[in-house]
Formats: C-alpha cells, sequence, structure tokens
C-alpha cells in the first residue's frame, strides 16, 4: 500500500466518521472535548472533587469520534484528565 492510498483511505474512513456524527448528533445533549477526544453524551457527571490534581467525568450514553473504533456507540465512559475536560450543553434540537 502506498502513502497515497493509505492518506486516501484514511480521507475517506474520516468523511464517514464526519457523516455519522452529523446523523448522530441531534440525539446527544452534551459535547465533550478533552484533548485527546470528542465525545457526544446524553449525561455527563463530575466525579472529582474541587481541586482534585485531576478532573474526572463519567459519561453515560455516548458517542466518541475516532476513526479507529469499530463501536462509537457507549454505555458508559470515564474521562480523567490534567490538561482539562470542556462539557457543554447542546441546545435543544429542532424537531
Amino acid at each position: 500500500m502506498s502513502s497515497d492510498d493509505l492518506e486516501r483511505y484514511e480521507a475517506e474512513i474520516e468523511l464517514e466518521l464526519y457523516r455519522e456524527y452529523r446523523d448522530v448528533a441531534t440525539m446527544f445533549k452534551f459535547v465533550v472535548e478533552t484533548d485527546r477526544r470528542f465525545y457526544l453524551a446524553n449525561a455527563v457527571q463530575r466525579v472529582s472533587e474541587p481541586g482534585a490534581p485531576f478532573i474526572e467525568y463519567e459519561l453515560t450514553d455516548a458517542w466518541v469520534w475516532d476513526m479507529y473504533r469499530k463501536t462509537r456507540f457507549l454505555n458508559s465512559v470515564s474521562l480523567a484528565s490534567t490538561r482539562g475536560i470542556t462539557v457543554e450543553e447542546l441546545p435543544p434540537a429542532d424537531l
């Protein structure tokens, strides 16, 4: 496989991932970003105490932006970071 073939393959996978994201985004209430991943979730709960050396969250009913995962829909996810985690509530979807 040449480097051009690999780049074309990765571009196709990323386009498929974007299309999946566009199709499922309205099903979720929150966007969660870490320095490594991007998630959509319906429930987000901070687990770590204020002042702890790391930030920890639990996500329920989540979807992860990761082109190398076979399964992107997850029942629960535990996140921990020393750099920060951004949580944004999405506006309600227009029905």
